[in-house]
């Protein structure tokens, strides 16, 4: 994959000497050149209620999934989460969108906290969509409501990269059902392809496709930094 990377730990807080270590993308994964959402207008900001219930939820998925950010303190992961409303807005879109996301590992350099869906399925209010405005602007008929770079965008967070996506299922099982649009490079995605990633017989798989193509097992996966 093109463009730097960084490596993080799930622990890198407390430095633990056996940090489990994941390869995230510094660079912007979404497609350039695509054109402003379709979907997801509204004012980014939640009330008291909603960041006071988002909370909760993220506390209780923190808590349960310990492995997945070991070391890693919640009071930590809160404290940047309530110095930063915008980020909390687009967390709540993925959740409301069926992403469950969880903290998956912390920038040594920023500190901020990766999030990324770890819905054990695609989320389920993110499927049947093409793979970007280009994509959808070029179907004829039978066009799906939206596309998954799109869609991305309009809530601030960012397709996984296939080296995102691999490190996300060393850490749990992820689409076993269903499959995900990740991030495609721009040499396949100007010849018309389009990447997505599943998981069968244990086995973590990269296929193509058209971009213009969509299903209703396929949904995409973001990652958000806080």
């Amino acid at each position: 994959m093109a463009g730097p990377e960084v490596t993080l730990s799930v622990n890198s807080e407390v430095a633990a000497a056996d940090a489990r270590s994941v390869r995230w993308h510094t660079s912007d994964p979404l497609t350039p050149g695509t054109n402003a959402p379709l979907e997801m207008p509204r004012a980014k900001e939640i009330t008291a209620k909603q960041r006071d219930g988002l909370l909760r939820i993220l506390k209780a998925r923190f808590d349960a999934h310990m492995h997945r950010h070991a070391g890693l303190e919640w009071s930590t992961v809160q404290a940047r989460l309530e110095s930063n409303s915008a980020e909390l807005w687009s967390l709540n879109e993925m959740e409301q969108s069926g992403g469950e996301p969880d903290v998956v590992g912390v920038d040594k350099t920023t500190a901020e906290c990766i999030f990324v869906d770890c819905s054990a399925q695609s989320p389920k209010g993110r499927r049947s969509l093409c793979y970007d405005r280009q994509a959808l602007d070029a179907r004829k008929e039978h066009k799906p409501k939206s596309s998954a770079v799109d869609i991305a965008t309009a809530m601030d967070a960012a397709l996984l990269t296939v080296d995102e996506y691999r490190a996300l299922q060393e850490l749990d099982q992820f689409d076993t059902t269903t499959s995900s649009w990740v991030h495609t490079p721009p040499k396949i995605r100007k010849l018309g392809g389009a990447l997505f990633c599943d998981r069968r017989y244990d086995t973590v798989f990269v296929y193509h496709n058209g971009a213009e193509s969509y299903y209703a097992a396929r949904g995409f996966r973001c990652s958000l930094r806080v």
